[in-house]
């Protein structure tokens, strides 16, 4: 057996890791692996390569028969390490060639090398020195770089900085404490807080601010580190609004810590040691760039020195959409380009080249938002969100109204569908009180009309009549009659929700003649779909039929996915006045996917309660999937900050009263909570999930005659609620495999395939 050896005192103090738990198991794995020679833990500046390593070696460097930590930076150790025959430090005694290894067991003798900091100058040494050590087989090394070292045989080992919060519910503020503690860096956030500061506390008050400090750290631990320590000086609240601007005020690492790691402004400039000319002017110009770029809205494809700059972590992926990768300059890197970018006068040169690729690219969408081509165009702009107000506020502090007010009605569309809708409102009464007397009356009429789009979506119908008007006053003297009648279509929907179909009705039916003598047949069908809901609230359900069915023909040719949407919530209105709900299901399904195709947000609440309150109706035995929509519906529209209409308002009100009433209390609020956690796009997968619905037939067998026994009709009752084994086996007192067994003989009995059509069968029994 091998004589366990004893660790140096290299190693230093002990340090927990946070959030690494899976890089430590997988590190330690490989370490213990007779056939690995090196390992090499890469990452960017900060992301706590050293420390991992140095953990890991602690806990396992008794299984080796020597540990020795060196720091690849300091002079002579690379020489020393590649100097033949074997490096001074690990010369092996006899004793490391005794007995083959047994089972379970280290080969005795073998020696653990951590080489810790190979990067910039070090980084061709460490390479030749590792290779040279390739000739002992008792030689394993652990190492840590910001780039592979490139050795034949390295093992990888990427590190990447700890997961931060996402959105609850549009706001991160609302998230529980409880919830949001279990996020890596806040954990590390609140464990190293407490450490400055005993009496520090996560708590609802402060726990919006933590989770945004965490998230423009992007998760890196030596800056959540840092920002943690100033808890002692700075209450929570007050911190993000200092990093907003640039995260590398952050310092005050520990006085024994490298250079680099005792503020973020020497790591940043530590990290871009030995970068060449053009990686450093492409990343001072990507330094102006919101997070979340992509490649070909930063018109990066041909750029040899993206790969220089993702090699070295500078520049880091952050997402994908559509099988394109979405990009930021990771911080404090971001922060310090900019300064440096200032300091040599070229930051209003890199803004203005940012602000004019995404006015292009905005201006380049609108033409296919309306048409083929408008879910990837939608997603696309919305993925370039932050960059497109960057954009904006770039144009308009220039002094460019024109500029800037034709970019944001370009922005209406998307606006929309992101649910944008306070902020777009803003842009609107901002850049017509701005440039006002600058700006055309053309231009100032589109903008009164589009705010008053955006405040008929708020759920304030009365201030949208007022805006439209305003819009239409200041068009008269333009002259532009397709304009004025896409604003009057405009006004008679806003007319309608405002309680006045008489007046909605003159006005629908003057522009809806106008705009089809034009041929705009988009604006012309929009105008067919209000003036159907005119019709409908007036009794005529028959020609409010005819106008939709007119409207979804045309939407459909042009391939107005949201339009085409919002005209088919009105034709499953119109079919449940008619008591056809097999009818509306099938509207509001497709309406649902395309809602989920684009990306909405706005107008995705209403139709989910309309969905919801069908699935009561014709399946009552899917209440818990009912309440888990009724919360997303909820949690999506306060994100957006509309108000809902009254009748709607009572009643969602009514069927959670209703659901609440028939089932348990606690089913009821896992289900609620379950809902508010939901994402726009998962809610619209728990809606189409659902059974639709069937009539029963008439001789229909039930259950009773289909053989099914008592519990059997328990256990798919339970299915049909959206139960998984566990939880039914839980519900009733027995075991999982006993529910399998069950699930199997319903699906036989019944004639299922599927836990979905278990669901739709029981359905039909009520």
């Amino acid at each position: 057996m091998s004589t366990m050896g004893t660790l140096p005192a290299a190693l230093g103090p002990v340090t927990e890791l946070v959030g690494r738990e899976l890089e430590a198991a997988m590190l330690r794995e490989r370490l213990r692996d007779p056939l690995v020679r090196l390992v090499t833990v890469t990452g960017r500046a900060g992301v706590g390569k050293s420390r991992l390593a140095l953990e890991v070696v602690r806990e396992i460097g008794a299984e080796f028969r020597r540990v020795e930590v060196l720091d690849a930076g300091a002079p002579g150790t690379l020489s020393a390490l590649s100097a033949p025959p074997a490096p001074p430090a690990l010369s092996a005694p006899p004793a490391l060639s005794a007995p083959p290894a047994r089972d379970g067991q280290q080969e005795p003798g073998r020696v653990l090398l951590l080489l810790d900091g190979c990067d910039h100058e070090a980084r061709p040494g460490a390479a030749g020195a590792l290779e040279a050590l390739a000739g002992d087989p008792r030689v394993v090394v652990l190492a840590t770089a910001v780039e592979p070292l490139g050795v034949y045989g390295e093992l990888l080992l990427p590190l990447n900085p700890l997961p931060v919060p996402g959105p609850v519910g549009g706001d991160a503020a609302a998230a529980d404490p409880h919830e949001l503690q279990q996020v890596a860096s806040v954990e590390l956030f609140v464990r190293r807080a407490r450490a400055a500061d005993p009496a520090f506390a996560l708590t609802p008050e402060n726990a919006g601010a933590v989770a945004e400090i965490c998230t423009l750290l992007d998760g890196l631990p030596l800056a959540v580190e840092l920002a943690a320590r100033r808890m002692r000086l700075l209450p929570a609240h007050l911190l993000p609004v200092r990093l907003r601007d640039r995260t590398t005020v952050l310092s005050g690492g520990p006085a024994n810590a490298p250079e680099r790691h005792r503020s973020l402004a020497a790591l940043a400039r530590w990290s871009c040691r030995g970068l060449d000319a053009p990686a450093r002017a492409l990343l001072g110009r990507l330094s102006v760039y919101e997070p979340g770029f992509g490649l070909s809205a930063a018109r990066l494809s041909a750029e040899p020195a993206v790969d220089t700059l993702m090699d070295r972590g500078l520049l880091v992926v952050v997402g994908e959409e559509r099988g394109e990768l979405r990009l930021a300059v990771s911080e404090p890197v971001r922060s310090a380009a900019r300064d440096a970018l200032a300091e040599a006068d070229g930051e209003d040169a890199a803004r203005d080249a940012h602000a004019e690729r995404y006015r292009t690219l905005v201006g380049s969408a609108r033409a296919g938002l309306r048409g083929t081509g408008q879910d990837r165009l939608l997603r696309e702009l919305a993925a370039e969100g932050a960059n497109v107000t960057a954009a904006l506020r770039r144009l308009r502090e220039r002094g460019d109204a024109g500029a800037a007010a034709t970019m944001a009605l370009g922005c209406r569309l998307p606006w929309l569908v992101q649910g944008r809708l306070r902020e777009g409102l803003e842009w609107c009464d901002e850049l017509d009180g701005e440039g006002g007397p600058a700006l055309p009356d053309a231009v100032r009429a589109r903008l009164a009309d589009m705010s008053g789009v955006f405040a008929l979506a708020l759920g304030d119908p009365q201030e949208a009549v007022r805006r439209h008007r305003h819009a239409l006053a200041l068009g008269k003297g333009v002259g532009d009659r397709r304009q004025n009648a896409l604003v009057s279509a405009h006004l008679g929907a806003a007319l309608l929700e405002a309680g006045d179909p008489p007046g909605a009705r003159a006005v629908l039916v003057t522009a809806l003649s106008a705009l089809e003598a034009m041929g705009v047949t988009g604006g012309a069908a929009g105008a067919a779909v209000s003036l159907a809901g005119v019709l409908r609230a007036e009794g005529d359900r028959r020609r409010a039929q005819e106008l939709l069915d007119r409207a979804v023909e045309v939407l459909r040719r042009s391939r107005d996915g949201r339009g085409l949407a919002h005209a088919l919530r009105k034709e499953a209105a119109l079919a449940l006045d008619g008591d056809e709900p097999a009818r509306a299901d099938r509207a509001l399904r497709e309406g649902l996917q395309l809602f989920g195709a684009v990306g909405e947000r706005t107008e995705l609440p209403g139709l989910l309660e309309e969905f919801s309150l069908l699935l009561m109706r014709t399946a009552p035995a899917q209440r818990p999937r009912t309440v888990r929509l009724l919360a997303a519906a909820d949690t999506l529209r306060a994100a957006t900050g509309a108000a809902v209409p009254d009748e709607w308002r009572s009643a969602a009100e009514r069927a959670r009263t209703d659901l609440g009433a028939r089932m348990d209390w606690t089913d009821f609020a896992l289900a609620w909570a379950e809902g508010v956690r939901m994402t726009a796009s998962e809610a619209v997968a728990e809606a189409l999930s659902a059974p639709a619905p069937a009539r029963r037939p008439s001789s229909g067998p039930a259950p009773e005659d289909q053989s099914l026994t008592p519990r059997q009709v328990q256990v798919a009752l339970l299915v049909s609620e959206g139960m998984t084994n566990r939880q039914i086996a839980a519900r009733l007192d027995i075991s999982e495999w006993t529910v399998v067994n069950h699930v199997r003989q319903v699906m036989r009995r019944l004639g299922c395939s599927s836990r979905v059509q278990v669901a739709g069968a029981v359905g039909r029994w009520a």
